[in-house]
């Protein structure tokens, strides 16, 4: 099978993946991968693409996406790819739709319906990892998906929605579920560990399943069990799931939020630092933004989210555990909301699944409440039963000090963590990449360009095992991006969330243009992505 015809960069700026300074020079795609790179290069045939004033570099990687069904039912998936991400990993925080049972599709039906939606022209669940890479490959997606083994969905298929330690047989099954998620292609396993059914896990059964991981090359990704008190203890157990089990460590979206965490983004790099001095082989991403963004429901404390959605909506229902809730949340806090009473000014409502409650969107929990005199968690909670669970919302909980310390360490990548639905989604979902190139690079100097190159594209593919992607070099796959430092921006905002980046007029995946002249083309070029030792095993 060949490529699209040969295409010619006329005199790039080429940022190689290697953190040297860029040099002008052509390079030429021919049969999918790059042929020449550097210097003056003649194709006759060609298409001769002037990227005179523009910088060539290999294709983002997008370390944290919920893309998982987006994929799927948006092939095209302007969001992404108009931001140079030519590869995404799914399967984050531990829940996704794969591998699952039918008893435990209808719970992530529900849970998950304020992350990806709930569509209904697509039949949700796959039983293995490999069924849903082959559909993503009948989708022919516009970029390329790498999967991940979701922790907390392979515990809701043996274990369920309970609260209780797995028992050996349990962990048994589940280890064979890992073990067949990473033999189908998974590049590793995510955990979610302030989600229901994830949370439930302890630390010797998250290093019983990385023991898998581990032994298939893999990587753990961990949304760990704070991000606020107990922040640096949280991560201090991811650190020592990752050096019991030997399994490489990539800590999804790692920074330091809440009050309780102000300025304290050097305590963390010091813990990672002494991590990797001693030995764990250790990466993390981060979105470049200030907000997170997750449902109104992960904030519930985890014995109201046990059991699944159909029990936490009856608690939500019973008057006496309704205030007990409200109690945790405003005045103890709960694991779901990482240990801090929750402050409603800082809960912003970002989508809602019932139309009807549209009018929601865009306030805050603590506006909505004092419209009506009435206490800001009893607005949440009622909103939680009206919209069954299915509230997305912004968390405006970040520190710029702790995000700039963290995208400046040399073992940071990025990842958007973007959600795609809602009616105000995080801007990061159509922003992250070029806000880094443009805020953080050209205006702030947090980075070199450069240096930002390694973070986004080369590093990510190194900790992946993708040894034929992330630089520019003859015989790498040709999935790459032009865009023009000088005008480089994001331009999705928190009004307009759904906004094509400025300066990035060419995306190439596999050679094939899907941004030409700063237009999405029809190109569908894109795959599901195999781990190296998955395809080695294959070939077999």
């Amino acid at each position: 099978m060949t490529g699209p015809a040969p295409t010619l960069l006329r005199g790039a700026l080429v940022l190689d993946g290697t953190g040297r300074p860029g040099r002008t020079g052509d390079v030429l795609l021919a049969e999918g991968r790059i042929q020449r790179a550097g210097g003056r290069v003649d194709a006759p045939g060609a298409r001769v693409v002037d990227a005179d004033g523009l910088a060539l570099a290999p294709g983002f990687i997008d370390m944290h996406a919920h893309s998982d069904l987006a994929v799927l039912t948006d092939p095209v998936h302007l969001a992404k790819v108009s931001q140079g991400v030519t590869t995404e990993v799914v399967g984050q925080d531990g829940l996704s739709y794969a591998p699952a049972t039918p008893a435990a599709i209808e719970v992530l039906r529900e849970q998950l319906a304020g992350w990806n939606g709930v569509p209904s022209d697509l039949a949700l669940g796959w039983e293995t990892v490999g069924d849903y890479l082959a559909a993503v490959d009948a989708a022919r997606p516009a970029a390329n998906v790498a999967a991940l083994v979701p922790q907390g969905t392979v515990r809701l298929d043996v274990v369920g929605a309970v609260d209780r330690p797995a028992a050996d047989a349990e962990i048994a099954a589940m280890r064979a579920l890992v073990d067949r998620g990473m033999r189908d292609g998974a590049f590793g396993m995510s955990s979610g560990l302030t989600y229901v059914p994830g949370m439930f896990a302890g630390t010797d059964e998250l290093v019983a399943l990385c023991e898998v991981v581990a032994a298939h090359g893999g990587v753990y990704v961990p949304h760990q069990r704070s991000y606020g008190a107990g922040a640096l203890e949280a991560y201090a157990e991811m650190i020592e799931v990752a050096r019991r089990s030997g399994v490489a460590l990539h800590l999804a979206h790692a920074t330091m939020n809440f009050g309780v965490n102000r300025g304290r983004a050097g305590e963390l790099v010091a813990l990672l630092d002494a991590a990797l001095a001693s030995g764990v082989d250790l990466t993390f991403d981060t979105y470049p933004y200030l907000p997170g963004s997750t449902t109104l429901a992960a904030l519930l404390p985890s014995w109201a989210a046990a059991g699944g959605p159909a029990a936490t909506l009856d608690r939500l229902r019973d008057p006496a555990s309704r205030a007990r809730i409200a109690y945790e949340l405003d005045v103890v806090g709960t694991d779901g909301c990482h240990g801090v009473p929750v402050e409603w000014e800082t809960i912003e409502i970002s989508g809602v699944r019932d139309p009807a409650l549209s009018g929601r969107v865009g306030h805050t929990v603590a506006a909505l409440a004092a419209e009506t005199g009435r206490p800001a968690s009893t607005i949440a909670l009622e909103l939680l039963v009206a919209d069954r669970l299915g509230t997305g919302i912004l968390q405006h909980v970040g520190d710029e000090a702790n995000v700039r310390t963290m995208m400046a360490h040399p073992r940071h990548t990025g990842g958007s963590d973007g959600i795609l639905v809602g009616d105000k989604p995080h801007p990061r979902a159509w922003g992250t990449f070029p806000r880094y190139l443009g805020h953080y690079v050209r205006e702030e100097n947090v980075l070199r360009l450069e240096d930002a190159i390694v973070h986004l594209s080369a590093r990510p593919a190194a900790l992946l095992g993708l040894t034929d992607r992330g630089r520019i070099a003859p015989g790498m796959v040709a999935d790459l991006v032009l865009f023009d430092p000088a005008t480089v921006a994001d331009r999705a905002t928190f009004a307009e969330p759904r906004q094509q980046a400025a300066g990035i007029p060419w995306v190439f995946v596999a050679g094939e243009a899907v941004i030409a002249d700063g237009r999405r083309t029809e190109a569908r070029p894109g795959r599901a992505l195999r781990h190296p030792n998955a395809i080695k095993a294959c070939n077999i």
